[in-house]
């Protein structure tokens, strides 16, 4: 099966949350700087290089991380920052294709084919993005170019961090060959397992594995991983995918026994994705409530607005019957985590002149404008005033 002959490029920023603190706080510069939840609950969002060398990951509880490195400096993420570069980054990605399927905020893939005959070879299109986020953010991407996106991820991540790497489709089997089957994209910890049980450790290994044998331990997907560990990818970037919901939620450093207190903090969610929401054009149908009690039941409730809407007052208070019902219907009621989400969009229905919820939505707007020209989170409802004495 011949490789789908595609110009793809990927796009990784190197430690991004991490970065934006560095350039924004350059005494931070060479330090270990570890961004995540800091309580003892939390987990590492993500960790400069500098942090790395002490055995710091992604996903690590926070509690392993500062054992591992006790002189980093911990910090709690500052989304809308990182949104706001984000935007920046993904800005350079449009001027060079319309061809864009964000990932993160911080990834992307780029079908560039079709911009070859204007702006040059991929190698000078890949180079182009690296220098441009680096001229306009500060920070540093890793650049990943290949025939398809299995390849041109593998590119970049193996030349991380400050990576640019191409891998041809003449010598992807080549390249491929030594790498850990872990690299492959569909490779979880389980499936990883059962190859080393096999005595499969490497992509070459897997490729040239007896697919009978291989469907044994694998089944159906035994030859479909073959053909990846050959380099071999068919999806097509997917540009600008529909949004399906906007969610928010929270974990708790010591579990959530009050329920005024929780409602205070399913209003601080509520009006964040409602907020969200707005900034997207988007009104949803339908709410959902996540509840998760010690030490790790979750339970969710769903329900419907009678009309779509990204009012955070419409929003609350269905999810606060939801959050109602579910808590007296427990013995002892304990929350660790709570989130909320907004999903089912579509058309905003036509104003009228006679709803009464226009003042809601008056409200909505001063909101949006205060917190954007001070900051989020600069004008919050009373109710969420309790839940900042537990950041």
């Amino acid at each position: 099966m011949p490789l789908t002959e595609r110009s793809i490029i990927h796009v990784d920023m190197d430690a991004f949350y991490a970065s934006v603190e560095q350039f924004d706080h350059p005494e931070l510069r060479g330090l270990p700087v570890i961004v995540g939840g800091l309580g003892p609950r939390g987990v590492v969002s993500t960790c400069s290089y500098e942090a790395r060398r002490f055995g710091v990951r992604s996903a690590m509880p926070t509690a392993q991380a500062r054992r591992l490195c006790p002189v980093g400096v911990y910090l709690w993420p500052r989304m809308t920052r990182y949104e706001e570069v984000s935007a920046q980054v993904f800005e350079v990605f449009h001027e060079v294709t319309p061809l864009v399927e964000g990932l993160s905020l911080d990834e992307a893939f780029l079908d560039v084919g079709a911009s070859l005959r204007l702006l040059g070879s991929i190698e000078s299109i890949g180079r182009r993005i690296k220098e441009a986020i680096r001229e306009r953010t500060g920070l540093v991407a890793s650049v990943g170019m290949g025939p398809n996106k299995l390849l041109a991820k593998l590119a970049g991540e193996v030349a991380k961090p400050d990576g640019f790497r191409r891998i041809a489709a003449a010598s992807a089997a080549q390249e491929l060959a030594p790498l850990p089957v872990g690299r492959l994209w569909t490779v979880g910890k389980v499936t990883e397992q059962a190859l080393h049980r096999l005595g499969i450790h490497t992509m070459g290994e897997l490729a040239a594995c007896d697919t009978a044998r291989l469907a044994g331990a694998l089944g159906r997907h035994a030859s479909a991983l073959q053909a990846l560990a050959r380099g071999e990818d068919a999806r097509a970037v997917t540009p600008e995918q529909r949004e399906l919901s906007v969610g928010a939620e929270h974990t708790f450093d010591v579990d959530l026994a009050e329920l005024a207190l929780a409602e205070s903090w399913l209003l601080r969610h509520c009006e964040r994705i409602a907020a969200r929401a707005r900034e997207r054009g988007l009104a949803g149908r339908t709410v959902t409530v996540k509840l998760r009690e010690p030490p790790f039941v979750t339970h969710t409730r769903q329900t419907q607005l009678a009309a779509p809407s990204a009012a955070a007052p419409a929003i609350y208070g269905v999810a606060r019957s939801l959050l109602q019902a579910w808590w007296k219907a427990q013995r002892h009621p304990r929350l660790r985590l709570l989130g909320v989400s907004l999903s089912g969009f579509g058309e905003r229905r036509q104003e009228d002149m006679f709803d009464v919820s226009k003042s809601h939505k008056e409200a909505d707007a001063l909101q949006d404008r205060i917190n954007e020209r001070f900051g989020s989170g600069s004008l919050v409802r009373a109710g969420v005033l309790r839940t900042r004495k537990q950041d």
